[in-house]
This record gives C-alpha cells, sequence and structure tokens, in this order.
C-alpha cells in the first residue's frame, strides 16, 4: 500500500534536503567517487589553491543545481516529470558530495555563498515549474547547457597534477550531457540567444564572487 505524504512530510523533506546540501560533509553520495584510486601528480601551493578555487565553484554550481531541481519538481506539473527531477537531483546530490570530498582533500572549503545561491536558484526552480512543464524543462537544458560549457573551461583549466579533479569533473560532465538531453526530449522549450546569455552573465558573476569566497 502506497503511503500518501503529507504537506509537513513534504516540509520535512524539503529541511532535509536543504541541510543535506548546504552544511558541508553530510550530503551522501550513492555511486562511488569517480577519483576513486586516481593517484595526483605533483602540485605546487598555487596550483592547489587554485584547484581549490575550481572546484569550490563547481560545488556551488551543484548547490544551484539541487536548489533548481527541488524549486521544479516542487511545482512541476506532470508527475512523470517531477519523478524525473528527482533522479536528476539525486544525481546533482552524487556531484555535491564528490566535490566536497575533492575540497576536503585539497584542504580548501566550500562557499561561504552557498545559502544565497541556494535560496535564488530554487525560487527560480519554482518559478519555471509554476509556468509550465515545457518552460520548466527547457530551463533545465539552457542550465545544462551553461554547466556543460564551465565544466569544460575547469578541465582546461585544472593544474595538470591534479588528475583527481579531473576525474570527478569528466564523470560530471556525462551526466550534465545526458541531462541536458533528457530536458530536451522531454519537450523541453528551446530559449532564446538572449536568455541564454543572460544566464551566462549570472554564471560569470557566480563564478568571480565563489572563486574566493
Amino acid at each position: 500500500m502506497n503511503r500518501q505524504f503529507s504537506r509537513n512530510d513534504h516540509l520535512i523533506q524539503q529541511f532535509d534536503t536543504i541541510l543535506r546540501t548546504l552544511v558541508p560533509h553530510v550530503a551522501q553520495p550513492s555511486r562511488p567517487s569517480p577519483s576513486a584510486g586516481v593517484q595526483d601528480g605533483e602540485l605546487d601551493e598555487v596550483e592547489r589553491t587554485h584547484a581549490v578555487g575550481l572546484m569550490r565553484i563547481n560545488h556551488t554550481g551543484e548547490v544551484c543545481a539541487q536548489a533548481l531541481y527541488q524549486g521544479q519538481g516542487l511545482t512541476a506539473k506532470l508527475p512523470d516529470i517531477r519523478s524525473q527531477m528527482e533522479q536528476a537531483a539525486q544525481e546533482e546530490i552524487d556531484h555535491l558530495a564528490w566535490c566536497d570530498a575533492r575540497l576536503e582533500e585539497l584542504d580548501g572549503r566550500t562557499s561561504l555563498l552557498n545559502p544565497l545561491f541556494y535560496g535564488a536558484s530554487f525560487g527560480l526552480g519554482a518559478v519555471a515549474g509554476a509556468v509550465g512543464d515545457r518552460v520548466s524543462l527547457g530551463f533545465v537544458a539552457a542550465t545544462e547547457e551553461q554547466v556543460g560549457k564551465h565544466l569544460d573551461e575547469h578541465l582546461e583549466a585544472l593544474p595538470p597534477g591534479d588528475r583527481r579533479s579531473r576525474a570527478v569533473l569528466e564523470k560530471m560532465r556525462e551526466d550534465e550531457a545526458h541531462h541536458e538531453r533528457w530536458a530536451l526530449e522531454a519537450g523541453g522549450a528551446q530559449f532564446p540567444a538572449p536568455v541564454k546569455a543572460g544566464m551566462r552573465l549570472m554564471s560569470k558573476l557566480m563564478t568571480k564572487s565563489v572563486y574566493k569566497l
């Protein structure tokens, strides 16, 4: 017999998700880290600091992605779309945990701005979901497209010796491409170039602020 969840049950689930997203070292991945068994090369202090900044950005990106999917899943109209959002959100939790673990290995920390970005992204996701599933899915596709480009840039920028971070980002890139394809195949709208340009601008603002903070 399937249990019917009450409004309070959903609120508790949302609060649990917020905690698992924002509190360092709490998120638990469902898949092992792609860096398992990968040996790093030599990293000097400048390279390590740069790698920390890049992985901090990627971690905050996953905080934003988690918030977007949670917001969209909350307001999505069709049950199958909501289910797909939840599956994608679980994969983003994997990414979140992998980046968090890598930051710890590099003696880095997560961004102090994560609560701010979580709140803003959750709101955007909820609005997109409320407008309609086609727009919501289009927002997913456009977001994942931006994340993919962002990851490509970071794969180029990582120090050569940072092989463990590279393994994590390569798997994240694969997953994000899958999310983008799914969103479009499920009927997501193709966003016009000006909208995507605005999203790129917001992404750049996030990366510049999070690299050090």
